[in-house]
C-alpha cells in the first residue's frame, strides 16, 4: 500500500496500475494508429499522476503528459496521435467521474 494509506510504500498500488495502464494503453494505440498512418514516432515520453480524493478513498484525476521530442509532425498527424490516446480502451473503461487530463507537448 503506498505510504499516504497505511502502506510501506514499497510496490505499486492497485490504484497505481490503473493510471500507469492509461497511459501505456495510449501510447500503445498511438503507435498502432501511426503505424497504420505511414508515419514513425520518435523519442515519445509519457509522464503520469495519479491525484487521489477521499471520502471515499478513490482516483480523482489521471494527468497523462505526452513528450514528443526528435521530429515535427504535421497537422494531420498530430490529430491522429490525439484521438488514438483519447479513445485507447482504457481511457473508454475509466468512470467519467475520474478526470482525464491529457496533454500533447510538440
Amino acid at each position: 500500500a503506498p505510504t499516504d494509506n497505511e502502506g510501506r510504500g514499497e510496490a505499486f498500488s492497485p490504484t497505481d496500475l490503473v493510471a500507469t495502464a492509461l497511459g501505456s494503453c495510449m501510447l500503445t494505440i498511438i503507435g498502432i494508429k501511426a503505424r497504420d498512418s505511414g508515419f514513425n514516432l520518435d523519442n515519445i515520453t509519457v509522464d503520469i499522476t495519479k491525484i487521489m480524493a477521499s471520502d471515499p478513498r478513490r482516483i480523482d484525476e489521471i494527468v497523462v503528459a505526452f513528450h514528443f521530442e526528435g521530429r515535427t509532425y504535421s497537422e494531420k498527424e498530430k490529430t491522429i496521435i490525439e484521438r488514438a490516446a483519447r479513445t485507447c480502451p482504457v481511457a473508454l473503461s475509466i468512470s467519467t467521474e475520474i478526470k482525464q487530463r491529457i496533454s500533447f507537448n510538440w
